[in-house]
């Protein structure tokens, strides 16, 4: 399902015709997709069939071992990243809803990738300090106000050449307009974008899949 407040980024032809062009979507995805409009609604917060396939992608291209994600949602991101993982691979997601986490909980139990995810529950700025690095790959789609901390509480525990995935970064092109317009959401995603942009620690590319998806790869300490 294409939102219609993307509409104005994507055009809803365009999308379509590049999911075609994925990889098919699995089964047990199609009706947590299903599951998670008649039970939770907000189908917006999902990551859907051409994010989640560029996600598993790139987790699969730079051979990660391990991924960390900020904000599990009902699992569908964390579902595709894990198939792409060794079977002694590990993702650690991160959800604070218990409706979300127990819907994510009872399809991670039936995907046969599901052994290799751990969900943790509660606040995700807590969690991230109880974690250990390093981690290969981040993906960061949670609460927007909390995206500057998001950013350096994952990049501080990714490994050098590691990824970090954030979505939602043009924010319905609302991160465009004037600042003096924004809202909360608005100032915080557009203050990390900032952030990243000028960071000496990372080489970034930011996207305009979907609501935007910035890309950033962690660089060695003493890279010139």
């Amino acid at each position: 399902m294409i939102p219609s407040e993307m509409e104005s980024l994507v055009d809803r032809r365009i999308e379509e015709y590049a999911q075609e062009h994925c990889d098919p979507e699995p089964a047990l995805l199609s009706e947590l997709m299903s599951r998670t409009r008649s039970q939770i609604g907000h189908l917006e917060m999902l990551t859907g069939r051409l994010e989640g396939s560029l996600l598993r992608f790139l987790v699969s291209a730079i051979g990660a071992r391990r991924v960390l994600e900020v904000g599990t949602f009902t699992g569908y991101s964390a579902l595709m990243m894990a198939s792409a993982l060794p079977e002694d691979g590990e993702l650690v997601t991160l959800e604070i809803e218990p409706a979300h986490a127990a819907l994510a909980q009872e399809f991670f139990d039936r995907s046969p990738h599901g052994h290799k995810i751990r969900l943790v529950h509660g606040a995700a700025l807590d969690s991230l300090e109880r974690l250990s690095p390093p981690f290969d790959f981040g993906f960061v789609d949670a609460d927007k106000e909390n995206y500057p901390a998001y950013y350096e509480g994952v990049l501080g525990l990714l490994r050098d050449g590691g990824i970090l995935a954030v979505d939602n970064v043009l924010w319905s092109g609302r991160v465009a307009e004037p600042r003096e317009s924004h809202d909360a959401s608005t100032r915080a995603i557009d203050e990390m974008n900032g952030i990243a942009s000028r960071d000496p620690r990372v080489r970034r590319v930011m996207t305009t899949v979907r609501d935007g998806l910035f890309l950033i790869q962690k660089q060695p300490s003493d890279a010139g």
